[in-house]
């Protein structure tokens, strides 16, 4: 347990004067109340509260120690009971099989292969005392940039913010140099040059920092997820009608947050245009001149990972046809 989920527990149990076996804290990574993530969490646990004995009490981003890297270690551990998060391929490192650049190249595609992958994604998870109840995706992750870009081969020479080391293979891959930061540090590493782009969604971190960012290649270089999770043995200690209510309501909202980000998707593509961004098309040839670079990084990042990795990436593979 780290020092933030060690500050975390001692925050929540200081607040807790009155704690129930079903009273529950929950958590997410996102601190905008706005999102359809935090909406969707929201929905959950109104109708949790309205069908069962289960009340949860939701905290948003930043409202508790616990940095985003450890939320599903936070779960695991019990500092939490549920989570909504974004970062957990640091604790479930299998699951970044889903967000390989290229791999999955639209919505067919990713409902087949998290499909295929469920199970699998199920015991890893459930290895870190977590139980995966379901989740949501976010839009295509695309190109947002202080300069002029007009296909791929701009990116050679910018340095560029990714959330992951397979997004940063890709721009790598392009002649670019790939950053990781905080969401926190966007803003500010924009304005000082720090960084010269993102890759994100409109509806995404473009909602909040559209305003540092003039140009948009619409070039989707890989999706994004969250998972919703509980820790195991609170999941356990309810009623199994609870569980039920919890697993059922869950399946529900997880695909409505899904398809509240695409629709948001049309709308701050829409929005951010009309703010003076200009919004790129996808080159002739980039997608075709992207698919022959990764595709051999799928290989190699399988079996640098072991036997489990390649499994899960012939899994994938074989159920989008790739």
């Amino acid at each position: 347990m780290t020092l933030k989920t060690l500050g975390a527990a001692a925050l929540i149990a200081a607040s807790a004067t009155v704690a129930h076996a079903e009273d529950w804290t929950a958590y997410t990574y996102s601190s905008v109340s706005s999102t359809s993530a935090v909406k969707g969490m929201n929905r959950i646990v109104e109708r949790v509260g309205a069908d069962s004995d289960l009340e949860i009490d939701l905290h948003l981003g930043k409202t508790l120690q616990i940095a985003s890297a450890d939320i599903t270690q936070a779960v695991g551990d019990g500092i939490i009971d549920m989570a909504a998060d974004f970062f957990f391929s640091g604790s479930v490192p299998l699951a970044r099989v889903l967000n390989l650049p290229m791999l999955i190249e639209n919505d067919e595609e990713w409902a087949k292969a998290y499909a295929a992958m469920e199970p699998t994604l199920v015991d890893a998870f459930a290895q870190q005392g977590v139980v995966l109840l379901g989740g949501y995706r976010y839009p295509e992750q695309t190109i947002f940039t202080t300069f002029e870009i007009n296909s791929l081969a701009d990116l050679d020479g910018h340095k560029i913010r990714v959330t992951s080391p397979e997004q940063g293979h890709f721009i790598e891959e392009f002649g670019g140099a790939a950053i990781t930061l905080s969401g926190s540090e966007v803003p500010t590493s924009l304005e000082r040059g720090v960084i010269e782009g993102v890759l994100t969604a409109s509806a995404g971190g473009a909602k909040k920092w559209h305003e540092f960012l003039p140009y948009n290649y619409r070039f989707a270089v890989n999706y994004g997820n969250s998972m919703i999770i509980a820790n195991a043995d609170s999941f356990e200690a309810l009623s199994e009608d609870t569980q039920n209510a919890l697993r059922a309501i869950v399946a529900e909202e997880g695909p409505k947050t899904t398809a509240a980000f695409i629709e948001d998707e049309v709308a701050q593509k829409k929005l951010q245009s009309e703010a003076g961004m200009t919004l790129v098309d996808m080159a002739d040839g980039d997608a075709a001149d992207a698919s022959a670079k990764l595709a051999p990084f799928w290989e190699a990042w399988a079996k640098e990972n072991g036997p489990e990795y390649e499994v899960a990436l012939a899994t994938v593979r074989e159920a989008i046809g790739k």
